[in-house]
């Protein structure tokens, strides 16, 4: 028998997470320089996953919730999961990443 264990933080699709981007939730992709430089959701802070957990406190918002974003929604997961666990209560990951944001037609920036 499995026990289903709640995930500290929300999975939302990138329909979702554009509305919340664009209300000004800030967004966190983790992904690495090279690949935030070939376009990223526009206002987004890059923190490369391996920098933010070293030291995630660090690179979340004092309050209010935040968006974490990568290629497909794994590393952005890792970086979700260690942002709960660091203290931030209403955390996302958008799940398809910026390959699903692209993939619609949302705006990037280079």
């Amino acid at each position: 028998m499995s026990v289903e264990t709640q995930e500290p933080f929300k999975r939302i699709n990138v329909d979702e997470a554009k509305k919340m981007a664009d209300s000004g939730i800030p967004v966190i992709d983790v992904r690495e320089p090279n690949e935030y430089r070939t376009g990223h959701v526009p206002g987004a802070k890059l923190v490369p996953l391996n920098t933010f957990l070293r030291s995630p406190k660090q690179h979340l918002p004092a309050s209010g919730p935040v968006l974490f974003i990568c290629a497909m929604g794994q590393r952005s997961a890792v970086a979700s999961e260690m942002a709960a666990a660091s203290g931030a209560a209403d955390v996302y990951n958008i799940e398809g990443g910026t390959n699903g944001w692209i993939a619609k037609g949302y705006p990037t920036e280079k």
